[in-house]
């Protein structure tokens, strides 16, 4: 290993070995052996790792420093290092080979010959690295409020950072009152537990026993930020079993729930995980999506409903174990505020349709039972029941669930408040449920009945054709296709040209179908039941005219509802603009943070 000094000289060292960094450490070491054959051991790490194993003296002179440049923003690191005698690192590198080879135990065994090595060390100094917010960081975390997300950020940075960038970046307004559960807070000794015990207790009666009823999501919300570090997590998601505080981790998720943002920091990646299990498992079973960069995150992202990776200098390992990967933060919001909120109206209208259109497709041979002597004599040809779904009704729908932008993206992006119409599953409730399950009962009724009532007579027309079983069936199943597509084209908002193709298409393919299925006479079948069938129904001036009425009151509902919905929205662009743009503004205060003297990039300026 070579270094250049200050004085332009080429240096050799030998790398001897390496003690590799994990989360539970805090620190990673080297061995290094001088020129002059002296031997070192150089360590890295948190403070909070590094300060107990260098005398008080030393550390006291740095903590200031290391403070300080925490509250401005920066990430802090300390350096220690001891000399070590030939003999000894021959006696510890032996140890180390013994505890990297061992078949049982082997990263318990490790932690602890690292342990024993990592101690009696003397103080160099710390370092501070400025780690700007990424562009349109705090926009896009307003926005996500806005749309009423809780954020929560888990952090292994240390305490100041964590809460100067939440400052930065405008999850932590100047007007929050900050709930601390620290090592700060919650000392070391004997009455530790009971220290957090009053902590937590005083917090659930602030924010919920005491909170004004109805009011507990807009006031206590808006007001209050939980900040807690690994050490006290640890004491209340692991408590001992002899404890008489079980309960903890009940009380800290109500508060936590009840926060306009929760901070963790110091955190181990498991503990990360365990976090999101627990809100994952609270009451409600609320949706999670966790964010990360790093390989500390990932089973954070594996714990999480959606996990989501950002591709960036702490490599690639949270990108590939998430389940959307994304370049920068910023992307957050398009993804989640346009995407998600359009693919969700996609997928629900999806499943709703599918209901409806089979079951105005199943019930009318439902209903033709009562008139056939339960004789299970099917109402429709047998191509026909094969196709419904296979061929004439498929592509409108698979198009529309793939294209359709009931709203434009730019008006989602703009006005996060939109994301709150689809939030907690909104177009799958009961609600819309029964709204699709009786449109489905009403079209089907409208199909066979009106059928029916023009086949009550024997002739259909004063020519003496008759028209038969299949016949009523054609006309029924005809009606019936022309009115789930028709259906589905009043719903489109977004029109493409491949949304004209597949539902125009589907319809005149339909027609040329029938033609062609019930024009030739096949010599595979054995019953040419549907011979010319089509064209004999289309023959007939009242089978025409029935088949429009039948279609327009089937789909007489859908339109009342157009209207009444265009009505509305004409009624909400006569409001003032100021008050659109006021009511689609993030709830919270956009201030100026208190702590960006460090954070100099343009996203942060107002």
């Amino acid at each position: 290993m070579k270094v250049q000094n200050p004085k332009q000289q080429i240096e050799r060292y030998e790398l001897l070995n390496v003690l590799d960094f994990d989360c539970v450490r805090r620190r990673m070491s080297v061995f290094v052996k001088m020129p002059d054959g002296r031997i070192y051991l150089f360590c890295k790490g948190a403070d909070s790792s590094i300060f107990p194993r260098v005398p008080e003296a030393e550390a006291q002179k740095t903590r200031v420093h290391v403070e300080q440049n925490a509250v401005d923003g920066y990430r802090t690191l300390c350096v220690a290092y001891k000399e070590v005698s030939p003999a000894v690192y021959g006696t510890l590198e032996v140890q180390i080979k013994e505890a990297t080879m061992a078949l049982q135990n082997r990263e318990a065994r490790m932690a602890k010959v690292f342990d024993e090595i990592e101690k009696d060390m003397h103080l160099i100094g710390s370092t501070a690295v400025e780690d700007k917010l990424q562009e349109f960081a705090a926009e896009t975390i307003e926005a996500l409020h806005g749309a009423g997300m809780k954020i929560w950020v888990l952090t292994g940075d240390k305490l100041e950072t964590a809460q100067a960038t939440c400052y930065a970046c405008r999850l932590f307004q100047s007007n929050t009152e900050l709930l601390l559960l620290t090592v700060k807070t919650v000392e070391d000794g004997e009455r530790k537990m009971d220290q957090l015990h009053e902590l937590l207790m005083d917090y659930h009666k602030k924010l919920v026993t005491d909170a004004p009823p109805g009011k507990k999501s807009l006031v206590s919300s808006y007001e209050y930020g939980l900040v807690i570090d690994g050490a006290t997590l640890s004491l209340i998601l692991n408590p001992s079993q002899d404890s008489l505080f079980t309960h903890y981790k009940h009380i800290f998720l109500q508060i936590c729930l009840n926060c306009a943002a929760v901070l963790c920091c110091r955190m181990a990646p498991l503990q990360k995980a365990q976090i999101v299990r627990m809100v994952k498992n609270s009451k409600g079973s609320p949706i999670t999506l966790a964010v990360g960069d790093g390989a500390n995150d990932v089973s954070m992202i594996l714990e999480a409903h959606v996990g989501i990776g950002i591709k960036g200098k702490e490599g690639r390992q949270a990108a590939r174990n998430s389940d959307y990967a994304v370049p920068k933060f910023k992307h957050l919001r398009r993804l989640l505020l346009a995407h998600g909120h359009l693919y969700y109206v996609r997928i629900s209208h999806l499943v709703q349709y599918f209901f409806y259109k089979n079951l105005c497709f199943i019930f009318p041979q439902f209903l033709y039972q009562f008139f056939c002597g339960f004789s299970q004599q099917p109402l429709y040809d047998a191509a026909y029941l094969t196709m419904f779904n296979i061929c004439f009704t498929s592509l409108p729908i698979v198009a529309y669930s793939l294209l359709e932008q009931h709203v434009p993206i730019d008006i989602l992006m703009t006005f996060p408040k939109l994301y709150l119409n689809v939030s907690d599953n909104a177009m799958l409730q009961l609600k819309p449920f029964i709204y699709w399950t009786f449109l489905g009962l009403f079209d089907g009724c409208v199909f066979f009945f009106g059928a029916y009532y023009l086949f009550q007579s024997a002739s259909i027309e004063d020519n003496g054709k008759m028209a038969g079983n299949w016949t009523f069936g054609t006309m029924i199943y005809t009606v019936l296709v022309f009115t789930v597509t028709l259906k589905l084209a009043l719903d489109t908002r977004f029109w493409t040209w491949m949304n004209h193709f597949v539902i125009w298409g589907s319809l005149i393919f339909y027609v040329f179908f029938s033609f062609f299925w019930g024009g030739i006479i096949w010599p595979f079948l054995k019953h040419q039941r549907m011979h010319h069938v089509f064209a004999q129904l289309l023959s007939f001036a009242s089978a025409w005219l029935a088949i429009f009425c039948l279609i327009f009151i089937s789909l007489l509902p859908e339109v009342i509802a157009l209207v009444f919905r265009h009505m509305k929205g004409k009624t909400h662009e006569k409001r003032p603009r100021r008050k659109i743009a006021s009511d689609s503004a993030p709830a919270r205060p956009s201030v100026r943070p208190l702590l960006l003297r460090t954070f100099s990039d343009t996203s942060n300026v107002l």
